[in-house]
C-alpha cells in the first residue's frame, strides 16, 4: 500500500513541534517535521500529497515567505499557517492571497485535526482531478495522429492544446491522410466542452437547396408522416461543429452560416422563438488559403491556425506507427504479428509516404497479411546500408528510451553504451530524453 498522506510541520521551537508531531500521530495523521521553512522546502515538491502547516514567526524563512514560495509551486497545496494573536492580521493577508487557513496559538487538538483533515482531504481531490486530466490528455495524445517525439509533433499537441483550452474557433490545415479530422477530435476531448457534442459536417456533401434543412432543421407539421428533424446547429449548441473540408462548404451557405453565428442566434425550425447560439467551430482543409471561403469566415476561422504536418516531416515517427497500426490490424483480424522483413525496413526507412497516415496504416495491413510487394504497395529498392542502419539504431534508441521513461542513465545502461558513445548518438539522431518522461 502506498503511504499514507502527511502533514509537513514547520516550527523552530523544538518543544513545541515535538508536542504537535506527537499530538497529530496520536491522532492518526502522519508527520514530517522541519525546525526551519529552507529544509521543509527543500523536500516539497508540486507532487507532495500531504498538506502544509507552519508557524508565520521564525528565523530566516518566515512561515509568510514560505507560503509565497510554496504558492509560486503549486497553488493549490494547502498551507495552514499557526499564528500568534499579534499575527492575525498578517495572516488574514495570506488567507486572502491564497493561503489555506491559519489558527491561533494555542490551538485546542480538535480544531488542529478537524482543520489539517480538511486540507488533506482538499489535497486528495485536487491530485485526483489532476490524474484524471492527465488520463483524459494521454487518452487524447495515445491517438496515432498524435503519436510521435518529433519536433512537428511536439507542436502540433501544443497547438491543439492551447486551442482547446482557448475555446478558440480554428482551422486545422495538412494533407489528405495525415489525420485533421481526428485532430479536431482531440481538441474536442481536451477542451471545456468535452462534455457537449461534436457534431461534423461534410462540407462536400451539402447541396444549396439543403443549407436551411440542414443548419437548421425540419418541420415536420401537424399534417406530415415524418417528426420534426433537429438542424445541426440545434445539435451543436454549447459544443463543437467541425466543418470538414470547409473549402468545399457552398459560397451561400457560408454566407447563411457566418450569419448565425454572428447572431449569435438562430431559429430552429418549427420553432416559435430564436434559441441562443454558442458554438466552437473548428474546419479542416488542406490549406488555410483564403480563396475558397467568404472573407469573414476565412477570418474567424484563422484565429487559430493548426497545421498537421505530412508523415514526411515526422520520419523518426514511422516505426512508432507502424508497430500500432500492425497491432491494431493483427487485434483486428485476430493475427499474430509477423517479424518485420527487411523490405518493410526498407520501405519504412526510405519511402516518403504521400498518402501519408492512410498509406501507412495500408502498409501495415499489408504487411500483416504477407503482401509487402503487393502492387499497390511497390517496395523501392533499398537504401543505402548506412541509412539503413541509422534509422534503425535511431529507433531503437528511442524505444529503449521510451521504456526506461526517458531516463538516460538506465537506457544506456539497457544498450550497453558508454555515455559519451550514447550523447553523441542522442545528438547525433536529434533525440531528447527529457521529452520521453512522464509529465505528471
Amino acid at each position: 500500500m502506498p503511504p499514507a498522506p502527511c502533514i509537513c510541520l514547520i516550527d523552530d521551537d523544538d518543544d513545541l513541534r515535538a508536542a504537535l508531531a506527537q499530538m497529530l500521530t496520536i491522532a492518526g495523521i502522519a508527520v514530517q517535521d522541519f525546525a526551519d521553512a529552507a529544509s521543509a522546502l527543500a523536500m516539497l515538491t508540486p507532487d507532495f500529497d500531504g498538506a502544509v502547516l507552519s508557524d508565520v514567526r521564525m528565523p530566516g524563512m518566515d512561515g509568510l515567505q514560505l507560503f509565497a514560495r510554496l504558492h509560486d509551486m503549486d497553488a493549490d497545496l494547502p498551507v495552514i499557517l499557526l499564528t500568534g494573536h499579534g499575527d492575525v492580521q498578517m495572516a488574514v493577508r495570506a488567507l486572502h492571497a491564497g493561503a489555506y487557513d491559519f489558527l491561533t496559538k494555542p490551538v485546542a487538538s480538535d480544531v488542529l485535526t478537524a482543520a489539517l483533515r480538511r486540507a488533506l482531504s482538499s489535497r486528495r481531490l485536487v491530485l485526483e482531478n489532476r490524474r484524471l486530466r492527465q488520463a483524459q490528455t494521454d487518452a487524447a495524445l495515445a491517438h496515432p495522429p498524435l503519436m510521435g517525439d518529433s519536433p512537428a509533433m511536439q507542436q502540433l499537441r501544443d497547438s491543439l492544446m492551447r486551442v482547446a483550452d482557448a475555446q478558440s474557433d480554428a482551422l486545422i490545415t495538412g494533407p489528405g491522410g495525415a489525420g485533421k479530422s481526428l485532430v479536431a477530435r482531440a481538441i474536442h476531448r481536451q477542451g471545456p466542452r468535452r462534455g457537449r457534442p461534436f457534431v461534423t459536417l461534410d462540407c462536400a456533401t451539402l447541396t444549396p437547396d439543403r443549407i436551411d434543412a440542414t443548419l437548421l432543421g425540419q418541420d415536420g407539421g401537424p399534417q406530415a408522416r415524418h417528426a420534426r428533424a433537429p438542424g445541426l446547429l440545434e445539435k451543436a449548441n454549447r459544443g463543437i461543429l467541425c466543418l470538414d473540408d470547409v473549402a468545399a462548404l457552398p459560397q451561400a451557405a457560408q454566407t447563411r452560416l457566418l450569419k448565425l453565428i454572428e447572431a449569435a442566434e438562430f431559429w430552429p425550425a418549427g420553432a416559435a422563438a430564436p434559441r441562443p447560439l454558442d458554438l466552437q467551430i473548428i474546419a479542416t482543409a488542406e490549406t488555410a488559403s483564403q480563396g475558397d471561403l467568404h472573407p469573414g469566415l476565412y477570418y474567424r476561422l484563422s484565429r487559430a491556425i493548426v497545421t498537421v504536418p505530412p508523415l514526411s516531416e515526422r520520419m523518426q515517427d514511422i516505426p512508432a506507427l507502424f508497430r500500432h497500426f500492425l497491432q491494431s490490424a493483427a487485434d483486428r483480424l485476430s493475427r499474430s504479428v509477423p517479424p518485420l522483413t527487411d523490405l518493410a525496413l526498407a520501405h519504412l526507412a526510405a519511402h516518403r509516404w504521400p498518402g501519408n497516415l492512410r498509406e501507412l496504416q495500408a502498409f501495415a495491413e499489408h504487411h500483416l497479411l504477407g503482401l509487402d510487394q503487393d502492387a499497390a504497395h511497390p517496395v523501392p529498392a533499398r537504401p543505402p546500408l548506412a541509412q539503413m542502419v541509422a534509422t534503425y539504431e535511431a529507433a531503437l534508441i528511442r524505444d529503449t528510451l521510451r521504456d526506461c521513461q526517458g531516463h538516460a542513465t538506465q537506457a544506456m545502461e539497457m544498450l550497453g553504451l558508454p555515455r559519451k558513445t550514447f550523447y553523441d548518438k542522442l545528438s547525433r539522431h536529434g533525440i531528447k530524453p527529457a521529452s520521453y518522461r512522464d509529465p505528471s
